[in-house]
C-alpha cells in the first residue's frame, strides 16, 4: 500500500490548525468574560524555560507551511514572528491554512524519498520525505499545537479534548 503524502500532510495541517483557532477563540472569549488582558494568555507559558503561547503557535504554523512547501519543492514563506494578540495569532494561522491549501496532490504525492535538508543552528539535518513528515514534522507540529492548548487550559480556559480533536 502506498501513502499519499498530500493526504498525510495538507488536510491534517488544515484540520488541526482550524481546531487551534477554535481553542484560541475560546481563550479570547474567556479573557473577555473574566476581564483578563488577553496578552496574559499570549505571553503565558507552562514552565519558565518553555516558549510562550505566541511562540508555540508560530512554531506549529512554521512546521505546517514548511513541510508542505518542502515536500512540494518550493521555498516556504517567512513570517515576521511578531504576533502580539490572539487576533494576530488567528490571522497567522489563517494565513498558513491559506498557504497550505494552495498545494495540490500532484505537487506533494511521490515525495516520500525527496531529499529534505534543514539548516539548523547546530548544522544541517537531512531527511527523506516520508521520515521527515512522520518523524520530524508530526512530533513537532503536534507538540506545539498541544502545548498551545495546554497553556490555555492551564490558565482556566474551558477547552476539552473535542476542541483539540475537532468535529468529525
Amino acid at each position: 500500500m502506498t501513502i499519499s503524502m498530500y493526504q498525510a500532510s495538507v488536510p491534517l495541517f488544515e484540520r488541526m490548525l482550524g481546531n487551534l483557532i477554535v481553542v484560541l477563540e475560546k481563550g479570547a472569549a474567556h479573557a473577555a468574560a473574566k476581564n483578563i488582558d488577553p496578552a496574559v494568555f499570549v505571553n503565558a507559558r507552562l514552565a519558565p524555560d518553555m516558549f510562550a503561547l505566541a511562540k508555540q503557535v508560530q512554531i506549529a504554523t512554521d512546521m505546517a507551511k514548511g513541510c508542505a512547501a518542502r515536500l512540494a519543492g518550493v521555498e516556504p514563506p517567512k513570517y515576521d514572528d511578531n504576533e502580539a494578540s490572539i487576533a494576530d495569532l488567528v490571522a497567522r494561522i489563517n494565513k498558513t491554512i491559506a498557504f497550505v491549501k494552495t498545494f495540490t496532490p500532484a505537487q506533494i504525492d511521490g515525495s516520500e524519498d525527496k531529499q529534505i535538508v534543514l539548516q539548523m543552528r547546530t548544522g544541517p539535518l537531512e531527511f527523506r520525505g516520508l521520515p521527515y513528515l512522520l518523524h520530524f514534522v508530526y512530533p513537532n507540529f503536534y507538540f506545539h499545537v498541544t502545548t498551545a492548548y495546554d497553556i490555555l487550559r492551564h490558565n482556566g480556559v474551558e477547552v476539552g479534548k473535542m476542541d483539540f480533536l475537532g468535529k468529525p
